[in-house]
């Protein structure tokens, strides 16, 4: 049976909420009552479930379209995180929360690894959502203690082959987009390093700052301050084009690991069975956010841009789950990775 999505919301209240009231008018709805019907759409709180930890990347770009998209739907949204299992825990409390369009989960890479990182999971993401629509592609980048002894990508390369056994490597536990790029490299690099899992990237970052472990991959939305300000070391970003924001950092390409190339996706889903219309103003809202310029801005800022209005649809969004579901199977089974 499924929870109602005021039920999900109070389990995820036990669980530590940090919460964003976005938007308002005056006849947004106070979160009382009935969802009432498809037509009358939205008319109390949206929550949007983050299923990593508050202030990590897929969080700031959450709140980053939370306020232009409750504007457009005349509603409040309100932003919970719920931290657990590579993202898994947020995700299975949306899957089984009142398929009525108030309960909306932001995902990243993570949907499409989950299914052959865990035996056990308990949602089929193709079969237990619907789609809204893609948001943006984050490039990677991988950085160090500032102190860290190699000074390009190269030389970083031959010292964690070298030191292989001394190296610690942070992600933000196993599935986490940090954890893929980590494996990424390694294979990539011919090398297995000591790995070192967070609850979230925002610790594994504070941890990377403050020199209790080596270095890391993350996205840039979370990097790019800690990088400019001369907190981090920068070795290089996982895309084929150099980051904006970051003009001196090469790429993985450019530094002779062409393998190394991911970008983390974000896209809005919904329970299986939210009625079509939730979904269609939920994704006319996200298009809306995306083509805000303050949210254009702000992601300039942090080494990444808006998808494509022609990718803030449930047409593209599933497609490209579909695709990469099967690029990352293979992809998990070569490395023989499986978490508990």
């Amino acid at each position: 049976m499924r929870r109602t999505s005021r039920a999900a919301a109070g389990i995820i209240a036990a669980i530590g909420v940090v919460s964003l009231v976005a938007a308002c008018s005056d006849n947004g709805g106070g979160g009382s009552g009935n969802s009432g019907t498809a037509s009358n759409y939205p008319n109390q709180n949206i929550t949007f479930v983050v299923p990593f930890s508050a202030g990590g990347p897929t969080d700031t770009v959450t709140r980053m379209i939370a306020e232009p998209m409750g504007k457009k739907l005349s509603a409040q949204i309100v932003v919970q995180n719920v931290e657990g299992a590579g993202g898994t825990v947020g995700a299975g409390e949306v899957a089984r929360a009142d398929p009525d369009g108030y309960t909306v989960l932001m995902h990243h890479i993570g949907m499409s690894t989950a299914p052959a990182l865990y035996a056990n999971l308990d949602y089929k993401p193709l079969d237990d959502f619907e789609m809204v629509g893609l948001v943006t592609e984050v490039p990677m980048t991988i950085v160090a203690r500032k102190d860290f002894p190699p000074a390009t990508f190269q030389d970083l390369v031959t010292y964690v082959k070298a030191n292989a056994d001394k190296v610690t490597l942070a992600n933000a536990g196993i599935g986490a987009a940090s954890h893929l790029c980590g494996l990424l490299f390694q294979s990539a690099a011919g090398v297995k390093l000591q790995e070192v899992p967070y609850q979230g990237t925002g610790p594994a970052l504070t941890d990377l700052v403050g020199g209790q472990v080596d270095f890391m991959c993350d996205q840039t939305t979370n990097t790019t301050g800690q990088i400019t300000a001369g907190e981090v070391k920068a070795y290089a970003v996982t895309t084929p084009e150099r980051v904006k924001s970051l003009p001196d950092v090469p790429t993985t390409t450019e530094s002779g690991m062409a393998d190394l190339k991911v970008a983390v996706w974000h896209g809005l889903y919904v329970p299986k069975g939210t009625p079509p219309e939730a979904v269609q103003k939920l994704s006319e809202a996200l298009k809306v956010a995306l083509a805000d310029q303050a949210v254009i801005d702000q992601m300039a800022k942090l080494g990444t841009a808006p998808v494509p209005a022609t990718d803030a649809t449930p047409e593209a969004h599933r497609a490209k789950l579909d695709e990469q579901l099967k690029t990352w199977a293979k992809i998990i089974a070569d490395a023989g990775v499986k978490a508990s």
